[in-house]
């Protein structure tokens, strides 16, 4: 008689082929599916064509891009200082692979195969990977036993376990069996390894989130933007990124309410409706960064071009990042690590930097414009309370770095 665990692993098999029967169908009419289907192709070929199986290797997954982000600090990290191994970097969703396709950082770059039995199996005897990191959320089932049946040291990296997660309800016991493939689990907060605990498992670390490392990195490396300089003028600046439609009819009324500040507004995503509404809607007038020639009358700049936030925030005294009022927002790291005063949606509650901003007072989240303009209003008019704002955002992003050594440390000891 099959058991419990039995039983819900052959559903999970199931479902897995489902959702790859349902990717198949939409496809034609969806890119992302689309992209997932062909990244897809001939994996395995194209695998065993590439990948040395002389060359020892690592083997790092992230879901998307931005658990990327929190994997980069480690792939380089291994790279500087253990060059001998080859990087193998695999992504679930296009909006990861497609846009760090070409990473210089890792030696290998592919999709993850559909985590089927015969997929998993054949995954890893093509790489044999000596070490294994998942990053933040990922638990393939059938590649997590292939790995335990390898003998492959497994580790996953900067993850959080909340109650409500499936390892700690009563139907679990196929996940939490999962859990024993890892060597180390590396947690961001004492919650979690509290957690793990009480489900029997001691071998959580807090090592913190590895972004924070990845955020000082890039602080250390922001480029020189000369549009943005020209653009700001001798004016202060407002940087919004990764903004929505709800974000931006925010930041509409706030521009046009404080006549005297720049802004800079980088939307999620490019949408030419989305950003002709904000070229007629600003009063004091918008312009893409691609048309920009130097004109400093413009009060808003569109910034629709990838890869250069990052950059932009050291030009700013303020920032507002999106996406609150979605899924979830966006990255607050970036903001932060350049000691800006942080305004975001509601829908926060998920981050962990988020919620440790707030708390500390280096953040705030707003349901209307009325709360963004009560927590904006005293940035403007008091100087001293804008930089003790700026100090706590800097400070609580240098006090969380160290994550990615101690990792490193424990897959190298």
């Amino acid at each position: 008689m099959p058991t419990f665990v039995g039983v819900m692993k052959h559903l999970y098999n199931l479902a897995i082929r489902f959702y790859s029967v349902v990717i198949a169908l939409v496809a034609p009419w969806y890119n992302k599916a689309r992209l997932w289907r062909e990244g897809r192709k001939d994996l395995f070929e194209r695998m065993q064509q590439s990948i040395d199986p002389n060359g020892p290797i690592v083997w790092i997954h992230a879901a998307s891009l931005g658990e990327f982000e929190q994997g980069r600090p480690i792939i380089e990290k291994i790279k500087a200082q253990s060059p001998q191994y080859k990087i193998l970097l695999t992504f679930y969703s296009p909006s990861g692979y497609e846009i760090r396709k070409n990473y210089p950082g890792a030696d290998y770059i592919f999709y993850l195969p559909l985590d089927t039995a015969a997929n998993a199996k054949r995954f890893i005897d093509i790489v044999k990977p000596q070490i294994a990191i998942f990053v933040k959320y990922e638990f393939w089932l059938n590649l997590l036993d292939q790995l335990k049946a390898h003998n492959i040291r497994t580790f996953i990296v900067s993850s959080i376990f909340r109650e409500n997660s499936i390892f700690f309800r009563r139907y679990g016991a196929m996940w939490r069996k999962a859990l024993n493939t890892f060597e180390t689990i590396f947690v961001q907060d004492e919650a979690s390894k509290s957690l793990l605990a009480s489900i029997g498992y001691n071998n959580a670390v807090i090592a913190g989130d590895t972004r924070f490392d990845r955020v000082a990195q890039i602080a250390a490396e922001a480029k020189r933007v000369d549009i943005i300089e020209q653009f700001k003028g001798e004016n202060r600046l407002f940087v919004a990124g990764s903004t929505w439609g709800p974000d931006e009819e925010l930041l509409i009324k706030l521009a046009n309410d404080n006549p005297q500040i720049k802004f800079v507004i980088a939307p999620h995503e490019m949408e030419e409706q989305r950003m002709a509404k904000i070229e007629r809607s600003v009063s004091g007038g918008a312009i893409r960064y691609t048309n920009y020639q130097g004109d400093a009358s413009a009060q808003v700049l569109i910034l629709n071009t990838m890869g250069m936030l990052s950059s932009v925030y050291r030009y700013a005294e303020f920032s507002y990042i999106g996406g609150g009022f979605g899924v979830g927002i966006h990255n607050t790291l970036e903001a932060a690590t350049f000691g800006l005063p942080i305004a975001f949606g509601p829908n926060y509650q998920k981050f962990k930097e988020a919620r440790d901003m707030i708390a500390l007072g280096g953040a705030t989240s707003v349901v209307d414009y009325q709360q963004l303009e009560a927590w904006f209003n005293p940035l403007v008019t008091n100087e001293e309370h804008r930089v003790a704002v700026s100090e706590i955002s800097k400070d609580y992003t240098a006090k969380n770095q160290g994550a990615t050594e101690l990792i490193y440390k424990t897959l190298f000891k």
